[in-house]
């Protein structure tokens, strides 16, 4: 895919994460993974996130990324993968050419570790990394990794890779300059925990989708309130959010961590063999667990993986 081609596809509509799954020795568990992947493949989700944030991306060795990113590959027929990235530069140039020899269609850029870094240093940064491949490239604007618009459009001017951008600031103001100054050139992405709660402003401020981490266990429920947003079914959106997303919220809130941890909880809800998260974070509670299951019975899956 090109990176064209890429920016198109992550404008088509809505986007997930996967969970990575690992086994009872906390090692990459394949099998499962496909498994759960290939599920989601079957909904409309033009573009799956591998080893991504919800993906535990920060609790991964760079050696296992391209497992992942082949492994969902494997399975996803017509869905473009993009590959998590991310870490100091000369290790994010390794991970994001070991994603792309292993089949990715582009990555996106997770914030750099650790260190607060100037405009300067960032812009360094993340043109190396795009220099450093031929495919599509994504950044994910948060924490210690917040381009400015003009820091951005240098990089847009630089990287004709850059096809994407990612907010998880939820500074309404910053993406709407953002967008005002950039237009069509990049694709952008709401990219905040539970992305729902924020979707409506972010179509507002000219975000075109969102990727949405509850698709990883209710995915017809993360499609159907996708659907009512962009046509505007204001009344449909506040239903699903009052009897869904905002009982969620409520679960998630209740530990750090848990924006990864319920929706791992969620897939194994759902008949799949995830297993637990790794450290540092900690899985649900069995009395949050069964929370989590009587929120999500009426999206039930059918049939087991």
């Amino acid at each position: 895919m090109t990176p064209d081609q890429l920016k198109t596809t992550l404008g088509s509509g809505l986007l997930s994460f996967p969970v990575t799954h690992f086994d009872a020795e906390g090692r990459f568990a394949a099998d499962s993974y496909r498994a759960h992947v290939e599920w989601l493949a079957g909904f409309p989700a033009p573009v799956l996130f591998a080893a991504g944030g919800t993906g535990e991306f920060f609790s991964l060795a760079p050696e296992e990324i391209p497992a992942i990113v082949a492994a969902a590959k494997d399975v996803a027929g017509d869905t473009a993968i993009v590959s998590g990235c991310g870490y100091g530069t000369e290790m994010a140039v390794e991970i994001a050419r070991s994603a792309e020899k292993a089949g990715a269609d582009g990555i996106l850029l997770l914030p750099h570790y650790l260190i607060d870094a100037p405009q300067e240093g960032l812009y360094a940064h993340v043109k190396a990394v795009c220099r450093s491949v031929g495919f599509g490239v994504m950044v994910y604007n948060r924490d210690n990794a917040v381009l400015q618009p003009d820091t951005l459009a240098r990089l847009c001017d630089d990287c004709p890779n850059l096809v994407g951008f990612k907010d998880g600031t939820g500074d309404i103001g910053l993406v709407r300059q953002v967008t005002a100054k950039m237009g069509d050139r990049l694709t952008y992405l709401g990219g905040m925990p539970t992305a729902e709660l924020f979707a409506e402003a972010y179509l507002g401020a000219g975000f075109t989708t969102y990727s949405s981490a509850v698709f990883n266990f209710v995915p017809a429920l993360a499609v159907d309130f996708y659907r009512a947003l962009r046509a505007g079914e204001r009344a449909t959106c506040e239903r699903i959010l009052n009897e869904f997303f905002y009982p969620f919220m409520a679960i998630r809130n209740r530990a750090k961590g848990y924006a990864v941890s319920a929706i791992k909880a969620g897939v194994r809800l759902q008949g799949f063999a995830a297993g637990a998260v790794r450290p540092p974070l900690t899985d649900l509670t069995g009395e949050e667990t069964e929370m989590l299951a009587a929120l999500i019975a009426p999206w039930q899956r059918k049939a087991a993986a």
